[in-house]
Formats: C-alpha cells, structure tokens, sequence
C-alpha cells in the first residue's frame, strides 16, 4: 500500500498527490511514469512522475479528472493509500549539456515537463520555457517553472495571462529570433505536440515529445500502448514515453485515443450515478 502524504488542488479537476514509495523514489529520473491502480477493482493509471525526493521517499503525480477512474482518484484523501503503485517505468531523459533548450508544457503537461526543465538546467544548459493553458484559471507550475528555467513565456487561449495564443507563438518568434536552439521538448494534447513538431520540422531542430497513448501493463507485453514511429511501430511504455517529433504519426495516434471514448463516457455516467 502507498500513502497519499500531500494532496493539493491546483486547479478546477486538477490534484496534485505526492505519495509515499521510497523505493520508486531512489530510482527515478525525468520523463518516467508510474503506473497505479487504487484498488483491486481499479484500472490502471499511467502518470508522468512530476517530482520526486529521494530523501523524503516520495513520489509527486498531477493528474486531471476527465474519467471516472481520475474521478475516483481525485476523491481520495491524505492518509489514503493506493493498492498499487508501480515504477519508475519508461526511459528516462536523455539529460546532457546541449545548449539552448527549449521545454514546452500545455495544461496538464506543464507538470512532467518540469522535472526535465530541472535536468536540462541542472546539466548545464540554457533552458529557455513555454507554459500555456486555455486561461489563468487552470495554468498550473508557473513558480515552479520560472525557477527552473533562464526565460519563461507564458500563453493562454484567451490572454488572461501571459500572451494571447499558443505555445507555438513564443516557439516561432524565438526561432526566427535567429537563436541557436539545440532542443526542443514538447509534453501536452497530441494536437499541441503535431504542431510544435510541425513549427520546428523546416529547421531542421530536434524536438521531443512524451506521448501517452492507450496503455495497460506498461511492459510492452499488451500492445495497447504500440505508435507507429519512423514507419515502425513502437510501445510508448518500453520504448518511450519519448520519441523523435519529426517521426511520430501523430494522426494515427490521434486515431488510436478515441478509440474507448465512448466506453469512457459510460464510465463517467454511471460514477456519477
């Protein structure tokens, strides 16, 4: 069992947890996800690992509650422990010093990209963030972010914070800006991460993504979570979670996330019966 020791609420439908699993703790690294089940009847949850203390033996994940498993989730209280809890999974990061780095998070994925953002200045880069949400309302990470990174822009859809726009905004200007970027790492909608690697691709800038498709045992052993990735396909959970952006299909991918919407509606339906 693992103990929520810390539960906040960052914004509407957004929890933060951060969990007690010093075991997962001593070995995690940025970009890895964990996997939990909240009891025997749950699903699995694959979560980005936000942060994580390797002296406190903690785990932090963020999730959002669209489905009536993160419903579910999202009730329980501090004291409370999950039945499962497993990690880290995933590759982590490839952390070395590049450069200028540019680490890109829209709504809920502000929260995994902030550990890499840490890494990437932590070995020595310039590490220059874009964070963006719908409104103020719901951008999540903003301190966080700032401390971690030499520039921080901000955008939101309906200009209540930072720019009005897109996290693509801030991306092109800094690029016909003339700088030298050496990366680009970009975790949120499928749709938000196609169009950063879309800005990026006539450059010729090497840019990340983190994608989170359909996923069930998160050992490759299932197939649910399989992208098709230079013409190949790929398991997000063993081989990933991080792919070259200018090699992903991200139609197929967008494809392959609707493919249980209606069972996930149902679900919701009958949790809030």
């Amino acid at each position: 069992m693992y103990k929520i020791l810390v539960k906040q609420e960052l914004a509407p439908d957004v929890k933060l947890f951060e969990v007690e699993a010093p075991q997962i703790a001593k070995k995690a690294q940025a970009g890895q996800f964990v996997i939990l089940r909240i009891d025997e009847q749950g699903e699995r949850i694959p979560l980005t690992i936000a942060d994580y203390s390797r002296e406190k033996g903690t785990i932090t994940i963020i999730f959002q509650e669209v489905g009536a498993s993160t419903r579910k989730l999202g009730m329980l209280e501090e004291s409370d422990c999950l039945l499962d809890f497993a990690g880290p999974l995933g590759k982590p990061t490839h952390v070395d010093k590049k450069g200028v780095v540019v680490c890109i998070g829209g709504g809920i994925g502000i929260a995994p990209v902030y550990p890499i953002a840490r890494a990437m200045k932590g070995a020595g880069n310039q590490v220059i963030s874009i964070i963006g949400a719908r409104s103020k309302g719901i951008l999540i990470y903003e301190k966080e972010m700032a401390v971690v990174s030499d520039k921080l822009y901000i955008t939101t859809d309906d200009g209540s914070k930072g720019q009005q726009g897109f996290v693509t905004d801030p991306l092109k200007a800094l690029i016909q800006s003339g700088i030298e970027i050496k990366e680009v790492i970009a975790i949120g909608p499928v749709v938000m991460m196609r169009s950063v690697a879309e800005v990026t691709r006539p450059y010729g800038i090497y840019t990340v993504v983190s994608l989170n498709p359909i996923m069930v045992d998160g050992t490759g052993m299932c197939g649910g979570c399989r992208v098709s990735v230079a013409n190949e396909n790929k398991f997000a959970c063993v081989d990933g979670p991080e792919f070259d952006a200018h090699q992903v299909d991200f139609a197929g991918l967008m494809v392959r996330q609707q493919m249980y919407k209606d069972k996930e509606q149902g679900g919701c339906q009958c949790h809030s019966r």
